[in-house]
């Protein structure tokens, strides 16, 4: 299912622009590296239209928001647009803050997102205006589960529509959807909520396989979720063969990513369509 996604990032290595946060940016460029993309980093207004020119995709995270950096995104956002390169969206704290929120609104109305990956909180706060999120994780009463599953796919659904962008809804069940189609992803393991950034990482694999893959940006992003999900599940099997810690599991993290292909994807994938 995924092979052909996976070979074009491993064989094309695309260039992904981010414009990230302090807290997880070296982490991001290690995890773009480690899954077969090259990762750059510029916020400067004065370069951002220069640096997409040459990328495959660019990555918006509001992890760590100023004012010049809102700038930098919308002018990098609209460049990306025109090139028609692929454009994902972190809303990272949306709900949270003031700042937050209307940053987020007002990206979304300058520029057209391909995907849009956040927790259930955030992803709730781009439907609404206003969200429950905790800091930057979810709020516990927002979790998707088994009883709720079916309302949160049509959720995504119609944000979709409503954006024109792939939705992804990550956390414990992972949702991925268009207007027309959904797919339903149990990979992952608790401890990947006990490192800082592993939502952050994700945001810039989806970038890296979306600019290796842009006419598929739907595929493109269910494997990047599969396989950042499994390598969590690969890293805490060998932090609890080691009896090792948190900042192993980040390690291994990474390392499983550089080790991923399409034949353990397959062998470890939990997903279904809905």
């Amino acid at each position: 299912m995924f092979e052909k996604i996976l070979k074009n990032v491993r064989n094309q290595p695309p260039l992904v622009h981010s414009i990230t946060n302090y807290v997880t940016v070296n982490d991001c460029a290690n995890i773009v590296l480690a899954c077969g993309g090259a990762p750059i980093m510029a916020d400067d207004i004065n370069e951002v239209e220069e640096i997409i020119a040459i990328c495959n995709a660019l990555v918006i995270n509001i992890g760590t928001l100023n004012e010049r950096t809102v700038a930098s995104m919308i002018k990098a956002g609209k460049e990306a647009n025109r090139l028609g390169r692929p454009v994902i969206l972190d809303p990272v704290g949306a709900g949270a803050s003031t700042l937050r929120t209307e940053t987020v609104f007002k990206l979304l109305k300058e520029v057209q997102f391909s995907v849009i990956r956040g927790n259930v909180s955030e992803i709730k706060t781009i439907d609404s205006g206003s969200g429950r999120t905790k800091g930057v994780d979810a709020n516990i009463s927002d979790a998707i589960s088994e009883d709720n599953l079916d309302g949160m796919v049509a959720f995504a659904k119609a944000l979709s529509q409503k954006t024109g962008a792939v939705i992804a809804i990550t956390g414990a069940i992972d949702i991925v959807a268009d207007s027309q189609k959904a797919l339903v992803i149990r990979n992952g393991h608790p401890m990947m909520s006990r490192i800082t950034g592993t939502g952050c990482m994700l945001t810039t694999v989806i970038g890296s396989y979306c600019g290796a893959n842009p006419d598929d940006l739907l595929l493109a992003t269910v494997a990047a979720v599969s396989c950042m999900g499994l390598c969590g599940e690969l890293a805490f099997a060998r932090v609890e063969a080691e009896q090792a810690g948190t900042a192993s599991f980040r390690t291994y993290l990474i390392d499983a990513m550089s080790r991923m292909d399409a034949q353990t994807l397959a062998g470890g994938i939990k997903i279904e369509t809905r």
